[in-house]
């Protein structure tokens, strides 16, 4: 379905689209916010991702703890 669709002749459309609607100067300002946020998502999936392991092992600790 999705076969051929990142074409280059495809990515040069929408690129000209996008340049003829922000125009040349806020451009080089959307990419630099979307590459923000790309970044900003990655880091707070990867804190998630660390998050229950480091909980997860604090309450084996206190079963262990609690048995004793």
């Amino acid at each position: 379905m999705f076969e051929g669709l990142f074409q280059p002749m495809h990515l040069l459309v929408i690129f000209g689209i996008a340049l003829l609607v922000f125009g040349p100067k806020k451009l080089p300002e959307l990419g630099k916010g979307i590459g923000e946020g790309i970044r900003g998502f990655k880091s707070a999936m990867k804190d998630e991702e660390e998050k229950p392991a480091a909980s997860g092992s604090t309450a084996a600790n206190a079963q262990s703890l609690s048995k004793q």
